[in-house]
């Protein structure tokens, strides 16, 4: 079994293109794969390897400056779940796209897994889910609030939109792993919101650590690999990625009509155009040759 590392960590990096080659090199070096963002607030990412090569890139990137207290949450794979190993430099490690927002300054109250039912039932409390609409459709926690969003830039917007809905409820969000709610309860806070939580390690902390008979998580949860998706103990979900839009599909939805492997889904079918549709055929064809990996 291969370990798969999701990470993040919020820090002050003067120069993060200097960071990026040193990096790279230790993941190359170690057989790592996947993918890692670097920007002027910090690293964000998930890899995949052996545990010796895991080791070694998460040693090399807790000694990055400031960076010792990462933190980052482990699952397996039975095959490695990334094509190659990419490491991107951004402008933000997720794009939220307020200025000043700065989970280093302040955040809200950290609930871990063992006691987010408790928070998550009361009923003074909005539970509030981050992530796209497309993570939210196959999973969620019992209740929440989606916002719909198509991406994490439309969430302060949304929420200014809303916010007279939540009037003196206690705000507490979650995403898959926690680096939304980093940013969305920061964002909060400087809106005004007296009481705003979020879940520590995320949806992925909550899978693993709550048995499945006292857990309030309906369905799987999305993750940005080949393995689509995750439940319970960090199972596989069972589901499917369509290729053209990125989306997790459950396996019957290959049987609709509006499915071609690797070119369109129901969710897509009108999204893209003839061109688009005949470039997709055609890297379908070279990942069926074995010229290309499919993720």
């Amino acid at each position: 079994m291969l370990i798969v590392a999701a990470l993040y960590h919020f820090t002050r990096f003067e120069d993060p293109a200097a960071q990026r080659a040193p990096l790279l090199s230790v993941c190359e070096g170690a057989g790592v794969r996947g993918t890692l963002l670097l920007a002027p607030e910090g690293i964000n990412g998930t890899i995949a390897g052996t545990r010796e090569g895991i080791d070694l890139v998460l040693a090399h990137i807790r000694a990055m400056p400031g960076c010792a207290g990462l933190v980052w949450k482990e699952s397996s794979a039975a095959a490695m779940p990334f094509g190659r190993m990419k490491l991107r430099l951004k402008r933000e490690i997720v794009t939220m796209g307020v200025p000043g927002t700065d989970p280093t300054a302040h955040v809200g109250r950290y609930v871990a897994p063992a006691e987010w039912n408790a928070l998550i039932s009361a009923p003074d409390v909005a539970v509030i889910d981050t992530r796209n609409d497309y993570e939210v459709a196959i999973g969620t926690f019992r209740g929440a609030v989606d916002p719909g969003m198509r991406s994490f830039r439309d969430f302060p917007a949304w929420w200014r939109d809303n916010a007279h809905r939540f009037a003196g409820k206690r705000i507490a969000m979650f995403c898959t792993g926690g680096i939304r709610c980093e940013k969305s309860t920061n964002f909060l806070l400087g809106e005004g919101v007296a009481e705003v939580f979020h879940l520590q390690g995320g949806i992925l902390k909550y899978l693993e650590e709550v048995p499945e008979q006292d857990s309030l998580w309906d369905g799987a949860c999305f993750v940005f690999d080949q393995r689509v998706s995750l439940t319970h103990g960090l199972a596989p979900g069972g589901h499917l990625l369509c290729h053209a839009c990125r989306r997790p599909l459950a396996p019957e939805d290959t049987s609709r009509p509006d499915y071609e492997e690797g070119v369109c889904c129901h969710r897509c079918v009108d999204e893209y155009s003839d061109a688009d549709r005949a470039r997709f055929r055609e890297r379908q064809r070279q990942v069926a040759r074995g010229e290309l990996f499919a993720g």
